[in-house]
């Protein structure tokens, strides 16, 4: 079983994934042999002018995520979650049950750095 993040603009499996990581509206923790999932509303860091990455990274991590599925992730946020042992999929798109089932898949790759500046 691995705990897999998943940045969303939605509640539901079926939502689309948000590109965005820090000021993603959700971030969805997926089971990854169940599918059961917790949802975290990230609205307190869609607003925040700086640091909403390392926030929303923090808590992923409080959730016991081990792998994080979005579209970007800047440099701050990268090296937090990496820090924090969790591996970053960046360019995840779709749905969020078509991101899981496509990083299961092995058709995402883990980044080995941000794929955008900071505070996007």
């Amino acid at each position: 079983m691995m705990k897999i993040a998943v940045t969303s603009q939605g509640r539901e499996l079926d939502s689309p994934v948000d590109p965005r990581f820090g000021r993603a509206a959700y971030i969805l923790i997926v089971d990854s042999d169940t599918w059961s999932f917790d949802v975290l509303d990230n609205k307190a860091n869609v607003n925040s002018l700086k640091g909403a990455g390392i926030q929303a990274a923090a808590n992923i991590h409080s959730k016991g995520a081990e792998v994080l599925l979005t579209g970007f992730c800047g440099p701050n946020a990268f090296k937090t979650l990496t820090a924090g042992g969790i591996k970053v999929a960046n360019d995840a798109s779709g749905t969020i049950r078509e991101a899981v089932r496509s990083f299961l898949d092995g058709k995402l790759t883990f980044a080995d750095q941000a794929n955008v500046e900071g505070n996007w």
